[in-house]
């Protein structure tokens, strides 16, 4: 896959080229919400509230739930690539036809939820992060991704606040099959690293929201050198995924309180270990090797007990 072939294969989802999987309508929605008109959201708001009870009704039923008019929910329609409303009601009544514990309930602890309650939520917010993304992952883009990579002469990975822990996850795994990459939190030095990449070199930046200004910045810096660039982030409209030749998305659900973002960064450990993977399995010999040698160099570092 080539380069413009990879980049508009990553683009395919969110502009609704991903159609043809209904069941995945909610994930698709939860990504493009940042990028939707203060009509189009609260149509959103009632879709997501209960998918089961928005697919009983109408349209213009629908529009007044939502204060808006029949246009703008046909327009919503078209922003998740759906030929039209008819399309959208049988995505809804697919969605409330999973089992309860495949919806998305409310993760958002309360004064009156239990200890038990608390960890409960916690367990199913980080288990639907991953088994969302797995659902969603698009595979030619993670293998275009992944060819890119493995191909690479460098590999420069970008990532602050929660998403630094991402970026330096990757880096430590690639360095492991002997890739040379690099991750570093500071911005100043990303972005001077970043500027002085080129054609051979690859640059991964991880931003949840896709919205980190000196993330897009990074790369756009290593865009401009011919770097091929990728984007991991949960929302596939972002400014971060325009400045990207292919994006991988995660879906994950936060809660107002966010505990250091758990089930987003979870999410995007998710594909970056699935990158990883996908990179060794092109020389399974050599990463296994690379692997075997690396492991020994630190094991003295371990104590055993005698």
């Amino acid at each position: 896959m080539s380069r413009r072939d990879s980049g508009a294969a990553a683009r395919s989802t969110a502009k609704g080229g991903d159609a043809s999987s209904e069941a995945r309508l909610v994930l698709r929605l939860r990504g493009l919400r940042p990028s939707l008109s203060p009509a189009e959201e609260r149509v959103a708001a009632q879709v997501l509230r209960d998918p089961r009870a928005a697919a009983a009704l109408t349209i213009s039923e629908l529009a007044r739930a939502a204060s808006t008019s029949e246009t703008t929910v046909l327009r919503f329609c078209r922003r998740l690539g759906l030929a039209g409303y008819p399309q959208l009601r049988l995505a809804l009544a697919e969605e409330g036809a999973l089992p309860r514990d495949r919806r998305a309930p409310t993760s958002d602890i309360s004064p009156k939820d239990t200890l038990d309650d608390v960890v409960a939520k916690v367990a199913f917010a980080e288990t639907a992060a991953i088994e969302e993304t797995a659902e969603q992952l698009d595979r030619a883009v993670l293998d275009a991704v992944a060819a890119r990579v493995a191909a690479a002469r460098r590999v420069e990975i970008y990532g602050h606040g929660a998403s630094a822990l991402v970026a330096a996850d990757l880096q430590q795994k690639l360095h492991r099959i002997g890739r040379l990459a690099s991750a570093t939190a500071d911005p100043h030095v990303a972005l001077a690293g970043a500027a002085i990449l080129g054609p051979d070199d690859v640059a991964i930046a991880v931003s949840h929201s896709g919205e980190t200004r000196e993330t897009i910045e990074e790369l756009e810096a290593a865009r401009a050198g011919g770097a091929y660039t990728v984007a991991v982030t949960n929302h596939p409209v972002a400014p971060l995924a325009r400045a990207a030749d292919a994006v991988l998305t995660t879906s994950a659900r936060e809660p107002t309180i966010r505990a250091g973002a758990t089930a987003s960064r979870i999410a995007a450990l998710f594909v970056v270990d699935c990158l990883y993977l996908a990179v060794a399995h092109r020389d399974v010999r050599a990463s296994r090797q690379a692997v075997a040698t690396t492991r020994r160099a630190v094991a003295t570092h371990r104590v055993r007990e005698e």
